[in-house]
């Protein structure tokens, strides 16, 4: 059995496959500064949703570029079942009233918050990882697969890997041109077409979903004006899906102001927004670690950066942690709370975004 790739992501625009780990930088700054004093042509891996916590980012010992994934072969995957939900449905309501309180108090200043719950999956034997990315890859093409191995990350990942299906492009770098799509707001998909467009429409139409997106919008808009010029921000949300979820997602550009800055720097300065973080982002993050705790790599980023700046990071989300054994993963879901939000809706928002990946994992729903 061959070994599993550090890093491997895949999306429309093209498949990075890196292997092994010629220098770990579990210090986000010192990537950053290997990068600038270009003594490492590239650096791939993964920031954690609190970046002060220790990143698994990595100068791999070899990297290449291509348009599809690699033919590696696929294996059956062991019978995998839901061990433990954290919290159940019935706690995560009770979390979100909690929120609630906090966002209908005009004096607290707090307008969104992200709470997300977490699926412990046990299976029979070990899971490939690289049969669950591919399985990622035929439920929907349109989306940034990805695979991380998290051992740079020290105490506690050593032998773990993230892996998942993105819909949220954070930032993207080549020469000064500068993109961003950013998501929040979204709605189940259904079998039925006449069902699925209403569904979609009435996401489109939603003032709750509008407003907790135009607050990612805004935060975005303010993180990049100083770094850019010419920024272009489109009016109004648009429609797009995954196959288990319609999303609202606005397209930015601009161009960068200073050649030296890269797509890590830009990683770095949008992480977290608040479409998985909230708003006021230290107030949501404040309140995010006082009812969940830590998130580890759950709504961090992924991605890579080449010493010329260019790179793409994605937004870590329908993903999981495989266990360095690969017979346990944990799974996290989460949506945007505000003040017009309802918890039975937000409980079925994240029961809807599981399926992204326990579909890949062969999880019975």
């Amino acid at each position: 059995m061959t070994r599993e790739p550090s890093f491997v992501m895949a999306g429309p625009e093209g498949v990075v496959v890196a292997e092994g780990v010629q220098t770990a930088f579990p210090h986000i700054a010192d990537a950053r500064a290997a990068l600038a004093s270009h003594s490492t042509p590239m650096v791939v891996g993964a920031l954690p949703f609190d970046v002060a916590a220790p990143a698994a980012l990595l100068r791999p010992q070899s990297v290449r570029f291509t348009d599809a994934l690699p033919a590696w072969p696929l294996r059956e995957l062991a019978a995998t079942r839901i061990a433990e939900m954290t919290p159940d449905a019935d706690e995560h309501r009770r979390r979100i009233a909690a929120a609630l309180e906090r966002l209908r108090d005009p004096a607290g200043g707090l307008q969104k918050v992200v709470l997300a719950r977490a699926l412990r999956l046990a299976a029979d034997g070990p899971l490939d990882a690289r049969t669950v990315l591919h399985r990622l890859a035929a439920d929907d093409v349109q989306a940034t697969k990805y695979l991380v191995d998290l051992s740079a990350a020290g105490d506690g990942y050593s032998g773990a890997a993230l892996i998942g299906a993105s819909p949220e492009l954070l930032v993207a770098r080549q020469g000064l041109q500068v993109t961003c799509r950013p998501f929040a707001g979204s709605a189940p998909r259904h079998r039925d077409p006449d069902a699925d467009a209403a569904s979609g429409a009435a996401l489109a139409d939603s003032a709750k979903n509008r407003h907790e997106h135009q607050l990612v919008v805004e935060a975005l808009r303010d993180a990049l004006d100083p770094l850019c010029t010419d920024l272009q921000v489109a009016e109004h949300p648009q429609l797009t899906k995954t196959a288990a979820v319609w999303h609202l997602y606005t397209p930015i550009s601009g161009r960068l102001r200073e050649k030296s800055t890269t797509a890590l720097d830009l990683a770095v300065a949008l992480h977290p927004t608040p479409a998985v973080g909230g708003s006021p982002t230290d107030r949501a993050v404040a309140l995010i670690d006082e009812i969940e705790g830590d998130r580890g790599f759950y709504a961090g980023t992924v991605g890579w950066c080449d010493q010329r700046g260019d790179g793409r990071w994605v937004v870590s989300i329908r993903c999981a942690q495989l266990s360095a054994d690969r017979r346990t993963a944990v799974a996290h879901s989460g949506g945007g709370i505000v003040a017009e939000s309802d918890p039975d809706d937000e409980v079925d928002e994240t029961t809807t975004k599981f399926k992204t990946i326990l579909s890949a994992l062969g999880v019975a729903p």
